[in-house]
């Protein structure tokens, strides 16, 4: 067993790692990716290229490679020194309390075999995931998130389209755009819902970032030399397309809403929409540690020394609010540094160090709150869906029937919804559908959003909170029959709990 169980190898991740290591302790590190970096560090399976023979992980589509050179490098010594463990291509699927220890269940991919994985504390550090708005046609191949549309590109050299519109809010949608343009693909337009002008009134947190002001320039740079425009307050508001994606329509956006009459159409083989991340809180919820709701879904509460509510988990990265790779570190970093003091080894950095990690995550929050503030999604976008719209493409479920739900059987929150329409029922589990049925809930109901920025928990109405998983991702079946659950490692007071409830196991089960 190690000393420390650390769940997701990117940024956090792998800070928490490196900082741990330089403590004396030792970790067991466990990731669904082929190599350590998450999606900020994404890098291709083994053995892939693209067809040009290329390496595909261009060094030009990675900030900070250096950090995470030399992250990957204490990895990689301790490793061959016998005092990490890592694991790659591994689902984590339960995160449990069993005696002095935190156990992860595993699925390796790879070969189809079930691995245990010990700490006497564990971090969770799961990141986030695109957050998926529907719109008519959403759908037809050819539309992708703006995350997927990297990611092909990071991960195996591919650009997805020959002329592609990338769309939704937020500075990510840069980086999508320029990447597509220096590798091939004629991008006809970035198209932000929000207006980059919006950004004025919130100068402190800009003026404490210098760094990212740079950046933006050298978006702005890209975007001139590969003569993309960019059109502020303006969203897709429908695919179209025989088969596979034709054409887009785009409207402007006045008060958070498509307005009637400006819609223009576009014609574009491939899209690429972008609304945010979606924090990835299963384990989290399912191992007893407390929530709040914030703009981009709920997160894990943490205290300034990143512990959770629970007693041996630590929390770090995007898991407890969207706030980019920086901040990512610094959290992963700050974790470490107070496991080390709470299994009573010796500090490895000064209080100078500690207070410029305490000082920078202070002022990444910032940013990463302003930034919510200034690119919020459109408060009105379900206004461009139509009765037939699929909300819920696993269990295609229409826009309809969660109307419905909502209007006329009362419905108030995504678990009911849920139960009425199967919506998040299928194979995703609701990762792709959840955010959307949430806000549509509150639109439905007149119910105020959740304020954006990563405010402190009470400020926020515990309400519309996730329920624990048994099962925290869908796993092979036999993944269940010959794991310890049929051998009785995972005691029946875990099956029992009061926190999951009969309802709570046949709401998970797709039944």
């Amino acid at each position: 067993m190690s000393d420390v169980l650390i769940i997701g190898a990117g940024p956090a991740g792998l800070a928490c790692a490196a900082t741990l290591l330089a403590g004396g302790l030792t970790v067991e590190l466990v990731d669904a990716g082929h190599r350590p970096g998450g999606q900020y560090w994404r890098h291709p399976a083994p053995g892939s290229a693209p067809r040009d023979g290329r390496h595909p992980a261009y060094d030009d589509l990675h900030h900070d490679l250096g950090t995470y050179r030399a992250l990957s490098a204490r990895l990689e010594e301790a490793t061959r020194a016998g005092r990490a463990v890592t694991r790659f291509g591994h689902d984590v699927w339960s995160l449990t309390r069993h005696g002095d220890a935190w156990v992860a269940a595993s699925h390796d991919r790879g070969t189809g075999t079930e691995r245990r994985s010990r700490g006497r504390v564990a971090v969770i550090a799961t990141g986030a995931h695109d957050t998926a708005l529907p719109f008519p046609g959403w759908d037809l191949p050819g539309v992708f998130t703006a995350g997927a549309l990297q990611a092909l590109l990071k991960g195996a050299g591919v650009v997805a389209g020959r002329r592609v519109l990338v769309a939704g809010t937020g500075p990510f949608l840069l980086p999508v755009a320029t990447a597509l343009a220096r590798y091939g693909a004629h991008v006809v337009g970035v198209h932000d819902a929000a207006d980059p002008r919006d950004w004025v009134t919130h100068a402190p947190a800009v003026v404490q970032n210098a760094g990212k002001v740079w950046e933006g320039v050298g978006y702005a740079a890209r975007l001139a030399r590969h003569r993309i425009p960019v059109h502020a307050r303006s969203m897709v508001v429908a695919a179209h397309g025989s088969g596979r994606l034709q054409s887009v329509t785009v409207a402007d956006v006045e008060d958070g809403s498509p307005v009637a009459g400006t819609q223009r159409t576009i014609a574009v083989d491939a899209l690429g929409v972008g609304w945010g991340f979606s924090p990835i809180v299963d384990l989290a919820v399912t191992a007893g540690c407390r929530t709040w709701p914030s703009s981009s879904g709920p997160v894990v509460e943490v205290d300034e020394e990143q512990r959770s509510s629970v007693p041996g988990i630590y929390v770090a990265g995007e898991t407890t609010g969207i706030g980019g790779a920086l901040l990512a570190l610094r959290e992963g970093e700050l974790a470490a540094h107070r496991i080390v003091q709470d299994l009573g080894r010796r500090e490895v950095s000064t209080e100078a160090r500690l207070l410029r990690l305490r000082v920078d995550r202070t002022r990444h929050r910032a940013f990463a709150a302003a930034m919510a503030l200034a690119h919020p999604v459109p408060a009105g976008w379900a206004d461009a869906l139509t009765p037939t719209t699929v909300v819920c493409r696993c269990e295609e479920v229409p826009y309809a029937a969660v109307r419905r739900a909502v209007v006329e059987q009362g419905a108030r929150d995504v678990r009911q919804v849920k139960q009425l329409t199967r919506a998040g029922m299928g194979w995703c589990q609701g990762r792709v559908c959840e955010p959307a049925c949430r806000d549509l809930v509150r639109s439905l109901t007149d119910r105020p959003p959740a304020a954006p920025g990563r405010r402190p928990p009470e400020q926020h109405p515990r309400a519309d909170l996730p329920t624990p998983r048994l099962v925290a991702l869908p796993v092979p079946l036999g993944a269940l029959a010959d794991s310890d659950l049929a051998d009785g490692d995972l005691a029946d007071d875990d099956l029992a709990d009061d926190d999951l409830a009969d309802d709570d196991l046949a709401d998970n089960s797709g039944m």
